[in-house]
């Protein structure tokens, strides 16, 4: 059995882990890790790092990056794997994450959706071929989503990035600009409200036509499913950064 303590236990991603555990037979949920301790799990759930009993084989961190570091040192004081699939992260903060990967084996992604990497793949692609459209991004989530644009529009945004030689800028507000849009721009826009749990277009606007991918979440359950599969993936790797591709490649026929 993988022993799993889920960091930001009590949130709307954690109380969705707790549920999902159950399903996947590999896995024991030991604790979870949370400042908020509203005393009805029946788990033990830790809000003082040194108060942890069992030590973990894996740590997953769905949370906010102030939380996500300050559990990062108690997984590389015990060597212990990590999932990380908060977002938000400075770049000052990425460069901890990464300095961490040198010790220990961490998967990070900014969306444990399969169908989401699959998208990522196909826009890449599409990128290619209809190089030269206006490419905008526009992502909607719910109104207690506090980064913007989302992780994985940035995500996406890479991967189009990468296919088209590390090219394009990325303009994320163009309110303050006073010009007309330039042919190596991606263009991101974010909505919130309401409950939504997470959508997705990249569109790809020519002269005489428009070609979009979507991509929309009805439940948190497809994110907290990909977290389980990671963290039965990565404990006892050699130490770096993991992220769903590496998952990806073991699940999904190489013809796709």
């Amino acid at each position: 059995m993988i022993k799993v303590l889920i960091n930001g236990c009590n949130g709307r991603m954690g109380q969705e882990l707790v549920k999902e555990i159950d399903n996947f037979e590999e896995l024991l949920l030991i604790g979870g890790f949370d400042l908020n301790d509203k005393g009805l799990n029946a788990f033990p759930v830790y809000s003082d790092i040194n108060s942890i009993k069992e030590k973990p084989d894996v740590i997953i961190d769905f949370s906010v990056p102030v939380a996500t570091l300050n559990i990062l040192k108690y997984a590389l004081n015990t060597k212990t794997a990590m999932v990380i699939a908060t977002t938000g992260f400075s770049e000052e903060q990425l460069e901890i994450i990464n300095n961490a990967s040198k010790t220990i084996p961490i998967f990070k992604s900014s969306n444990m959706s399969f169908d989401i990497n699959l998208m990522k793949k196909i826009v890449s692609e599409v990128a290619v071929a209809l190089k030269g459209t206006d490419i905008e991004i526009i992502e909607t989530h719910h109104n207690k989503k506090i980064d913007a644009p989302s992780g994985t529009a940035i995500t996406l945004a890479d991967s189009i990035n990468t296919a088209l030689g590390n090219n394009m800028k990325y303009v994320f507000d163009r309110h303050s600009l006073h010009e007309k849009r330039n042919s190596n721009e991606i263009g991101f826009s974010s909505i919130r409200g309401g409950n939504i749990v997470g959508e997705h277009a990249v569109c790809f606007y020519g002269p005489h036509e428009t070609f979009e991918i979507k991509h929309t979440s009805f439940s948190r359950n497809v994110f907290a499913e990909g977290a389980l599969k990671a963290a039965m993936f990565i404990p006892n790797k050699p130490a770096r950064i993991y992220d769903m591709d590496d998952l990806f490649s073991i699940h999904v026929s190489p013809s796709i």
